[in-house]
């Protein structure tokens, strides 16, 4: 009977050991992953952007790099090109991310590049900018020099706002291609991403008059721009006189019906920071909503990495969108501060895991110093199929940052605003 029960102890003493040995084999490889995720990412960023503000520096001036042309060059662009914001604030987010200073002043020269954009009236992309620049660093030294080009860019963002219709007009239809679709007042959803830029001005100038032309535009893109299926059209088009709708159609996307990646992404995102500033339920409930038609689509790969347009002809051969993806995973990251129990973060996770596999990340001294591969800009308009974009690397990094963030357990700065 005593060696029965000997016998009983040790194998009971064998069996917790194996299973506090499994417990902690699955916590030592489940914890680089995690670390691995950040570490590993933080070094790529560095690799590029050291090798990428090199090439700028020994130019001798600022040259603002976007994407890789057909023949593998860098492609760069002037300050009045909508992404020209995006790689300082790439800079930004690497500060913030290495907390390394040697990046400051780098950042801060190049966002200084872009003094002139505030006075840009013709633009309503001058939240991408800007926001992605100025705003970006404002929040990470408080230069009040920043802060002054902030409101004075809102200002001029604010002459766009055709007060009949509700809306920022997104377009100038005499321009380009832009005249040869007979709209009068285009709205393209693209639009929700400048009203941070609004929201941000009247925090910092007492001015309500922009918090009130945010929410007038995001109202009437609530009301208009979405299908029963809550995806959203790409281009509203309003009689600027009647404030009716003319047409509902798309520009970047597949065909007018169609579910353009980029815009859904840009939906979520925009919907989310709304609530940020004004704490209204419905655009809370708008960006879940967008969120379901995004993840219970039957056209999502399994990676989470969307096909350009979820009704693109030639899934699963169409191209893939890191840029979308990488809007989706920061929108998700601030998302989960408001929702914690829906668990937005692990959708995020996912994606983040999978934009930093070989499949999307480059080597660094790989893919023209771009963090990300596999973007898409324009398919309809035959640009920027299968490349790097700057800001896919601006949204992996602001999504990073967001997570180094929420790991040491503090809240998103940028999630504390109040309503004005």
């Amino acid at each position: 009977m005593a060696l029965s029960v000997n016998l009983l102890k040790m194998k009971t003493s064998i069996s917790l050991l194996g299973v506090l040995l499994l417990f902690f084999s699955a916590c030592n490889l489940a914890k680089p992953t995690t670390v691995d995720l950040m570490t590993d990412n933080i070094a790529t960023a560095v690799g590029q952007q050291n090798l990428q503000t090199e090439l700028i520096e020994k130019s001798g001036k600022f040259i603002n790099p976007r994407t890789l042309d057909k023949e593998g060059n860098i492609v760069y662009i002037p300050l009045t090109d909508w992404t020209s914001g995006f790689f300082p604030g790439s800079l930004w987010y690497t500060y913030q991310l290495t907390k390394d200073e040697k990046w400051i002043p780098l950042a801060t020269k190049y966002t200084l590049s872009l003094d002139s954009v505030k006075n840009i009236k013709t633009s309503h992309d001058l939240g991408f900018m800007i926001g992605c620049s100025y705003l970006t660093g404002f929040r990470l030294i408080g230069n009040p020099q920043f802060k002054d080009v902030i409101i004075q860019t809102a200002k001029s963002l604010a002459t766009r706002f055709r007060p009949n219709a509700g809306v920022i007009q997104s377009w100038d239809v005499d321009k380009d291609w832009m005249s040869t679709r007979g709209w009068k007042c285009p709205v393209i959803i693209d639009n929700m991403m400048n009203l941070e830029l609004l929201f941000e001005a009247t925090k910092m100038s007492g001015d309500s008059s922009f918090y009130k032309i945010a929410v007038s535009h995001a109202n009437k893109t609530l009301e208009n721009q979405f299908r029963n299926n809550n995806s959203c059209y790409h281009v509203i088009d309003y009689d600027p006189l009647t404030g009716n709708v003319r047409s509902k159609q798309t520009a970047q996307g597949f065909a007018d019906e169609s579910s353009w990646a980029r815009g859904q992404a840009w939906a979520l995102y925009g919907f989310t920071v709304c609530y940020r500033y004004t704490h209204d339920v419905k655009y809370l409930e708008q960006a879940e909503k967008v969120y379901t038609f995004i993840f219970s689509n039957k056209n999502l790969p399994k990676d989470l990495i969307p096909y350009w347009d979820f009704n693109a002809p030639d899934i699963p051969n169409a191209p893939r969108d890191a840029s979308s993806a990488a809007v989706i995973a920061s929108a998700l990251y601030e998302l989960n501060t408001y929702l914690p129990n829906k668990k937005y973060n692990l959708t995020a996770d996912k994606i983040m895991q999978s934009l930093s596999s070989p499949d999307y990340k480059a080597e660094i001294g790989e893919n023209g110093n771009f963090i990300l591969k596999h973007s898409v800009g324009s398919i309809p308009h035959n640009a920027e199929i299968d490349v790097p974009l700057n800001y896919a690397d601006y949204y992996f990094l602001e999504a990073l940052s967001r997570k180094q963030i929420l790991m040491s357990n503090d809240k998103l700065t940028m999630a504390t605003s109040t309503k004005k």
